[in-house]
């Protein structure tokens, strides 16, 4: 039964969440920077990255002109999410994200599917914006020395290469900044997310003064079946404002905040991705931009006639980039440090530094293991399987909204779902409309992947579950402690 102590369907209260995550106090060790202001930044820095600097040329190759339709349709789908994350975040502001509300909402079984997802989902993410990060370093190279990093330092061993060194030096460089403390990464997050705002609204300029009605048609060349393909690609270019739910222990007024912080991302990108869109397509053609490698900078090359502009861009896709690198792996710091919290992974994820406030140990293992498929792996074939592991994720927090509206209907909400019921139902209907649209092929590796996350647990985590060993201890006096429960106790230490 729902909240039994006993197997995978124990849930952990919100209150509970709340209470041993000090969310409302000091934040378990961690510091409160952030403000509305860096939490925005933030978002903008975990979102803008490779999905529209690299990711956009899959998107206009699957649906042409109509990836602004693309665009539209996976914005949609994160919007009726980001409501359900704006009442979660709100009303349990700690550092679990999608993983504590699905703890809160469905039970502990799903929630630590949950998080395997989310060990996909950033893992996946980070190294792909890695590999992406290094194509706009060798043309920003290219733009200002007239020379490339040679493919052999470039390139993992499946696209030519031996090592993508640029890819391993950029999580490196992410992972000094998270160590050195929350209020230097946020700093840095905020600048990088202004200077490539700025950067992509400099290529809407440019991108505009070429504009030709004529090259928006055909305007959906593949139909609705390449409108659909291209929105599950556009999807990628979404994924990383849940994010901003990891930091509810590291906010300021986190209960007001993160939920507006969310809204304001998604609005502001999706207006930015639809306007970049328009810019690319309308000045060189949806067949100049479909496939292109670095596409926004050959935009502005082609319609400037000079390299220098192009070299611009690049810079701004550089600092994207690495802005993503940065947010994605807080986040998975945060989250593995709530499941470490509850017993469920290892608890040196759980280690918070006292003198930097920042989990330093956890932060190196995150960044070592994210570094080898960026270093060595193309990513291509499990960029589906992370698209489809989000949208998962993204449809059990939609039914986690409604399970807490039943099961705790007094719970402090600083913001609302709006149309509730309707809302959160539209969102789980568009994550299964977009899962499906991913094929076959990529639901039997999903399977498969959750199949892997549920023998974890059985084999790991439900037994070290803290929710568990504080359920047995409650039933045995102190001076009653039988040998099997002191067995449990340690292998939960």
């Amino acid at each position: 039964m729902p909240g039994s102590p006993i197997g995978p369907l124990r849930i952990k209260s919100p209150q509970r969440l709340v209470a041993e995550s000090g969310a409302d106090l000091s934040g378990h060790g961690l510091k409160r920077h952030m403000g509305l202001f860096q939490l925005v930044c933030f978002g903008v820095g975990a979102i803008v990255g490779t999905g529209i600097f690299v990711g956009l040329s899959d998107s206009v190759s699957q649906a042409g002109p109509a990836v602004v339709v693309s665009f539209i349709l996976a914005a949609l789908t994160c919007v009726f999410t980001a409501f359900a994350f704006a009442e979660l975040g709100g009303a349990m502001p700690v550092s679990g994200s999608s993983y504590s509300f699905a703890y809160a909402g469905l039970g502990e079984g799903t929630a630590f599917l949950v998080g395997w997802c989310l060990l996909l989902e950033y893992g996946v993410s980070v190294s792909a914006v890695a590999v992406g990060w290094s194509q706009y370093v060798n043309e920003l190279l290219h733009s200002v020395v007239g020379h490339q990093l040679p493919a052999v330092l470039s390139a993992g061993p499946s696209d030519g290469g031996v090592i993508n060194l640029p890819a391993l030096i950029v999580i490196a460089l992410a992972c000094v900044l998270l160590v050195r403390g929350v209020r230097e990464s946020a700093r840095a997050t905020a600048a990088m997310a202004v200077l490539k705002l700025a950067v992509l609204v400099v290529f809407c300029a440019i991108g505009f003064t070429a504009f030709k009605h004529g090259n928006l048609t055909p305007f959906a060349p593949a139909g609705i079946g390449g409108v659909g393909a291209g929105t599950t690609a556009a999807f990628f270019s979404y994924i990383g404002f849940d994010a901003i739910t990891t930091a509810g222990e590291e906010a300021k007024n986190p209960r007001r905040n993160i939920p507006i912080a969310i809204l304001v991302c998604i609005g502001l990108v999706t207006l930015l991705y639809c306007a970049v869109a328009l810019a690319a397509i309308g000045a060189i053609g949806g067949p100049g931009v479909g496939g292109r490698p670095a596409a926004l900078s050959y935009v502005v090359n082609q319609v400037t006639g000079s390299s220098v502009g192009g070299g611009v861009i690049a810079f701004g896709a550089v600092v994207a980039i690495a802005s993503v690198v940065l947010a994605v792996m807080y986040g998975q710091t945060r989250i593995l440090m709530s499941m470490a919290r509850d017993g469920l992974v290892p608890r040196v994820f759980e280690r918070v530094s006292p003198k930097t406030s920042t989990p330093v140990a956890g932060t190196l293992i995150v960044a070592g293991v994210f570094a080898v498929p960026a270093a060595f792996a193309s990513l291509d074939s499990v960029v589906n399987l992370c698209t489809i592991g989000t949208l998962a994720i993204m449809a059990v927090v939609n039914v986690a909204v409604i399970a807490l509206r039943r099961r705790e209907p007094g719970l402090t909400r600083t913001f609302r779902v709006p149309l509730y019921p309707v809302v959160p139902l539209l969102g789980i209907g568009f994550c299964l409309y977009l899962m499906y649209e991913t094929g076959f092929a990529t639901w039997v590796q999903f399977a498969a992947f959750v199949a892997a996350g549920a023998l974890v647990y059985v084999l790991y985590g439900r037994r070290r579950s803290r929710l568990l060993l504080d359920a047995e201890a409650a039933t045995v006096a102190p001076d009653e402690v039988t040998p099997d429960a002191a067995a449990r106790e340690s292998r939960a230490v």
